[in-house]
């Protein structure tokens, strides 16, 4: 169903200056699939994490020869993307199978972006210049030629929404991916110490995305403890370079009775860059690297 002339086609239409025999407003492609998409929240505070649900209903004669990315882009209210949550599906589509039900969910924390309200998603499927027609909740977008298909909206609340806590201590500057400035994270080192400011004294449940350096410690890797003052809340090893995440109950009664809770991360072994083989200066001790730390109330 998907014949790679159709893509290339697609490709010619965008970039021509004026228009190409074959080419027409709306997309004359069968779908192969139809998207759409939901969230846990409506409404997401700046920096919160929201879960993410994708749905393609494979088309009953559709034929998907290679693997393509799914590409979601979030856009304020004048169209500009604020960031993506870009991705492989979990089966990739050269498997999809006529009438296949493909849905997976997984979480995402919303970047921390000078922009409140609406936010609109949008979903499509590429391969480097190449997107497959989709059907999507909106009729309007099959009069598009651009095969990007608007599946939903969230609302972006200010981050003044989220229970406050600040770094004291343990803890490098926040570094960012060169190739996407959305990404960033901080090292801790031995002990690292996260202050809140407000004791919310009800159930929370605390978020912490990470990933370390298994490699430097194969036969015993690094374990790390988490503390609320001084009663341990969590205990694990890291056993992956890839970002994982951990979402740790804490109980109201755990928080105790000050007006401010102390949360301690605690990892049994670090290491020093500068001193592995072929490294370069960086001197600074290292524990885990953190991606996202939140703390939401149950």
């Amino acid at each position: 169903m998907v014949v790679r002339s159709l893509a290339s086609l697609f490709v010619l239409c965008a970039l021509a200056a004026a228009p190409l025999a074959g080419c027409s407003r709306g997309d004359s492609a069968p779908p192969v699939a139809t998207v759409s998409f939901s969230t846990s929240k409506d409404k997401v505070p700046l920096g919160s994490p929201v879960e993410l649900t994708y749905r393609f209903d494979v088309a009953q004669n559709a034929t998907i020869a290679d693997n393509y990315r799914v590409f979601v882009h979030v856009l304020d209210d004048r169209g500009t993307e604020m960031w993506n949550d870009d991705h492989d599906p979990p089966i990739p589509t050269s498997q999809w199978r006529p009438g296949q039900l493909v849905q997976y969910t997984h979480m995402r924390f919303v970047p921390v972006f000078p922009y409140v309200g609406e936010a609109v998603v949008e979903v499509g499927l590429h391969r480097g210049d190449e997107r497959l027609p989709l059907q999507g909740p909106n009729p309007e977008d099959r009069d598009s030629a651009t095969r990007q298909y608007r599946v939903g909206t969230l609302t972006i609340l200010p981050s003044s929404e989220n229970i406050p806590f600040y770094f004291k201590s343990g803890w490098h500057p926040e570094e960012f991916a060169a190739d996407n400035p959305t990404i960033g994270w901080q090292w801790t080192q031995k002990i690292a110490t996260l202050m809140l400011t407000r004791n919310p004294r009800k159930d929370l449940t605390f978020y912490l995305s990470y990933s370390g350096r298994p490699d430097l410690f194969p036969e015993n890797p690094q374990q790390v403890t988490v503390y609320v003052g001084d009663q341990v809340v969590d205990t694990f090893r890291v056993t992956d370079n890839k970002q994982a995440l951990r979402t740790i109950p804490i109980g109201a009664a755990q928080l105790g009775p000050a007006d401010s809770v102390e949360v301690r991360i605690e990892v049994d072994k670090t290491f020093v860059p500068a001193k592995l083989p072929n490294a370069a200066g960086d001197t600074r001790e290292l524990g885990i690297q953190v991606y996202h730390q939140f703390f939401e109330a149950r």
